[in-house]
This record gives C-alpha cells, sequence and structure tokens, in this order.
C-alpha cells in the first residue's frame, strides 16, 4: 500500500456514495436486480485500477517496457482491449461492449471464470443513456487496493450489499447476515478456545456462504485484531444461488482475500468433500443456513460419509435444520469448532429430540445462545447461537454454556429491527469465555440436567427469569407439561408411521 486516498472518508461513507450510483438506473430496472449490474461494474473497476497501479510499478522496475511489466505482475490482470478507461469512452452499443470485456477478464484471469454471471445486453431498460451515467458515476472513484487501508474497500463493498439486501427486502435476509450478528459469532470462535484468538495456517469454511460475510470478517478480524496475515489460511465457501455466489467471491477480492467459493448445494453435493474424511476436516466453519428449509433426504438416506448418521430415522424433508447441523459437526477436524446460527424450533421441537440427544452425549455442544427478536433483515423468527467444539477444555467437558441475551440490556431498537450492542456482544463474550454463571443470563449446565429434561435445550429450561413470586406451581405446571409433551411425540409417532406405510417422507 503506497498511500491511503480516503484519509477523511470511511468505508461506511465511500459504501453510501457507491450505492447512490444506483440513482442511475433505478425506477428502469427492478430493485432486486440493482446489485447484479452495480456490482460487478465496481469490482472491474476496482481489479482495473489495482492493475494499473501494479504496472506502472513494475514499469519503473523494467525501464518503462510494458510488456516485461505484465508479465510480471502477481494477482488479476486486465485485457489491453478492455481496460475501464476502454469502456468509459463508450458513447454506444455499451450493454453488448460490457459483455465482450466481461468475458475477456475471465479469459485473462482462470479464477473469475463463472464469477460474473449478468448479461446486460438481456436488460432492455439498460439503454445506452443509463449505461453511460452509471459507468461514469462509478468512475468518480479511486478503487485501487494499492491505495487504500487492507479491508477499507472490502467493507465499503460490504456495506452496498447490505443496502442492496435492504432493497430486496425478506429475499435479501437470504444471502446477508447483519454485522452485528457475524461479529458476535467471529469473536465466539476466536476468543472462546484454548488460544486467544486465531492461527495462522488455520481453515475457514462456510457451507451456506450467502455474501461470504462471516468469511471476509474473520480475515478482518484476524488481520486488524491480530495483526495476522489471512493469506496463510485456506478459505473456502459454497453457495447454492448462483448470482450470490459470484457477489461472495467479489467480495472476498475486494477484501484482499484468496479464497474459493463454489456455487453447489452443500448437502446433496458437498464442493469440499475431501474435508469430511476423517482424517481431515475444517478448523472453523461459520454459518447461518437456511432455517426449516426443504433438504434432499430421500436421495441422501445412504449417504457416502455417514453426514447424518445421529440417528436411524433422517430429519423431516421439508425441515433441513439438522441435516445442515449434522453437516457442519462432520466438517470439524479433531480440534474443529463452529458457531451457527439457529431457529430457536431446533432446541425444544419433540420429534428432533434423538438429535439432540446424540450431540449432547457425544459432548460437541459448548454453548447455545439465545439472541434478541428481530435481528434479521424482515425476519422475526426467534434465533439463536449454537456453538460446537470438537475438543472441549477439560473444565467443559460434560456441561453446556447457556446464554440468554435476549434482553433489552443486549440491544438497542432500530427503525424495523433490533441491533446487538457493542457492550451486549462484550457481555456475551464474557460469560462464555468466563465459564461464568450470572443470575438470568448465563449458566454452565451439566449434561445430566439436560438427561434428566428429555435433551430439551430451551433456554427458558436452564436459566430463570422469573421472580421468587411467579416460581409457585412451576414444578407442577412442567410435570404436566412433560406428560403433554409424552402424548403429542406418541401421536407424532403415529403419524410418521401412517405417513411412511402410505409412502410419504
Amino acid at each position: 500500500m503506497t498511500q491511503n486516498v480516503y484519509n477523511d472518508v470511511t468505508p461506511e461513507e465511500l459504501g453510501k456514495k457507491l450505492y447512490g450510483c444506483a440513482d442511475a438506473i433505478r425506477d428502469a430496472v427492478d430493485e432486486a436486480r440493482y446489485k447484479n449490474y452495480i456490482l460487478p461494474l465496481v469490482f472491474y473497476k476496482s481489479i482495473d485500477d489495482t492493475f494499473t497501479d501494479r504496472l506502472e510499478e513494475k514499469k519503473g522496475q523494467f525501464a518503462g517496457d510494458e510488456e516485461l511489466a505484465r508479465k510480471a505482475i502477481t494477482g488479476m490482470s486486465v485485457p489491453e482491449d478492455y481496460r475501464w478507461s476502454d469502456i468509459t469512452e463508450q458513447s454506444e452499443n455499451i450493454a453488448p461492449y460490457l459483455d465482450e470485456a466481461f468475458t475477456a477478464l475471465e479469459r485473462e484471469n482462470d479464477q473469475l471464470r463463472g464469477v460474473v454471471r449478468v448479461t446486460y445486453s438481456d436488460e432492455d431498460a439498460l439503454n445506452d443513456q443509463r449505461l453511460r451515467d452509471l459507468v461514469q458515476r462509478i468512475n468518480a472513484f479511486e478503487l485501487s487496493t494499492e491505495k487504500v487501508e487492507k479491508d477499507f474497500l472490502g467493507e465499503a463493498y460490504m456495506y452496498m450489499v447490505g443496502e442492496f439486501a435492504k432493497d430486496e427486502g425478506k429475499a435479501g435476509g437470504q444471502f446477508f447476515t447483519p454485522t452485528d450478528v457475524i461479529d458476535l459469532l467471529v469473536r465466539i470462535l476466536a476468543n472462546g478456545g484454548d488460544t486467544d484468538g486465531f492461527e495462522k495456517g488455520s481453515s475457514f469454511h462456510d457451507p451456506t456462504a450467502g455474501s461470504a460475510g462471516f468469511l471476509v470478517h474473520a480475515a478482518s478480524y484476524f488481520r486488524n485484531e491480530q495483526d495476522g496475515d489471512p493469506s496463510t489460511w485456506t478459505i473456502t465457501g459454497q453457495e447454492l444461488n448462483a448470482d450470490i455466489a459470484s457477489v461472495a467471491q467479489m467480495n472476498t477480492f475486494m477484501h484482499g482475500l484468496e479464497a474459493e467459493i463454489r456455487r453447489e448445494d452443500s448437502l446433496a453435493n458437498p464442493a469440499f468433500s475431501n474435508y469430511l474424511d476423517d482424517e481431515e476436516g475444517f478448523d472453523y466453519v461459520l454459518a447461518n443456513f437456511p432455517f426449516s428449509a426443504d433438504w434432499p433426504k430421500s436421495d441422501l438416506k445412504d449417504d457416502k460419509w455417514n453426514r447424518f448418521n445421529w440417528h436411524e430415522k433422517l430429519p423431516r424433508a421439508d425441515r433441513g435444520d439438522y441435516a445442515f447441523i449434522m453437516h457442519i459437526a462432520k466438517l470439524l477436524n479433531d480440534s474443529g469448532r463452529a458457531a451457527v446460527v439457529i431457529p430457536h424450533g431446533v432446541l425444544f421441537r419433540s420429534n428432533e429430540g434423538r438429535y439432540r440427544e446424540a450431540m449432547v452425549n457425544d459432548d460437541i455442544v459448548e454453548a447455545i445462545i439465545g439472541l434478541p427478536d428481530n435481528l434479521f433483515q424482515n425476519v422475526s423468527l426467534p434465533s439463536a447461537v449454537l456453538v460446537l467444539n470438537r475438543d472441549k477444555d477439560p473444565s467443559r467437558e460434560d456441561e453446556v454454556m447457556f446464554i440468554n441475551a435476549s434482553e433489552k440490556d443486549f440491544y438497542t431498537e432500530q427503525n424495523n429491527h433490533n441491533d446487538l450492542t457493542d457492550a451486549g456482544i462484550e457481555r456475551i463474550l464474557d460469560a462464555y469465555s468466563e465459564w461464568r454463571t450470572e443470575t438470568g443470563i448465563s449458566r454452565a449446565v451439566p449434561v445430566d440436567e439436560i438427561a434428566d429434561n428429555d435433551y430439551n435445550l430451551s433456554i427458558s429450561l436452564y436459566i430463570d427469569t422469573i421472580g421468587d413470586e411467579e416460581i409457585v406451581g412451576v414444578a407442577s405446571a412442567y410435570s404436566q407439561l412433560k406428560d403433554a409433551r409424552s402424548a403429542r411425540d406418541a401421536a407424532e409417532a403415529q403419524v410418521d408411521e401412517d405417513m411412511g406405510v402410505l409412502g410419504y417422507e
């Protein structure tokens, strides 16, 4: 890095200005597709600006010989006939020219094949005038990674991704996890193990990567908080949605990372299957999988990696939560750890008790953290964090830390959602790392007690959040509740059996 051209501008401020480039195509293109046309152009200009700076530096080393300088450059390069300056000079037939430029960029850089999937010529509303306006707006920004601090452009890019997610409403929540939630999960993994922070040479994976927020934030934490070098890491992700997988790959580049994001269903077709072998596995897995989504149960009954063997009966085909959890657990190596966002139902749904029993008795559950409602984009469904650890500290064996972070002290209310506060995150981390019991907030619970509760992991069973005057009658009420659950379980088992006879999954 030779300088920082944005000394007086924050990444968020730059992100806002870049997001404002969408004004060029507003009212002409559906807001759900803004990101498809703007993010690739910002990506292209960043590659070209970076290439320009590196080329000038190398030309200085080779007495101005551009051919030798080009050959000496490491990293991505830009085809001579499709420089960004050529794009800005186009006045007509801009859409097909952009399509040619991205095709040429892919040919020049093998690692970009399949990354940019948009075809500008397919959008009739993107006429020459609108595209020229969009290109000129983006052209106003210096986007060379050689002229800004590490992560600066990446954070600005993530701000744009977040704004586009808001534009898309509920659909946008499928590829964007709020920054406060990402920060919590990353710091849980960084500060809850045997060492204080991440280590050089670690491997990270996200099986439902979305826009790669978890992966880039973990790398930023290592770089900025530990003065580490994430180029020593192996960073991988998998994402089903091809367009979002492209955003993820671009996002990792903007953060200066060499990451591999593959497009495919991580349950049906795990792209990094070598990590499912017993002798390998990842050091860290971070995930926010789609809640209660369908999964290809019938195709995976005889899974070659035995991922779904916690019970002879597989999770329901229309509720894949535990399929993802089992997949994530299998991805971990012998000392691996995972932090996963889960719906609350995973903790108590009666027909999934068999899976809770398996993971609790295997002693891989380290912590369960209840989150405030309404943290996610247009999704108010209560959620929690499940922390898995294949190598728990001896002092934590046969115990699970429960943390109730759903109270007002942990978050602040915004216009249409809630945000975890910095103080709230610190309080969660302190309780977790110190294995601390605090009335109404946190408690380390013996596995035997969880077994006595039929492996129900509801946080309210283990952390008392009510006053003494309300406790009278709770034991009797809970006894009645257990009887009702038993009756319900018997009814569900009968329904499952009947459905099986009829050939339904």
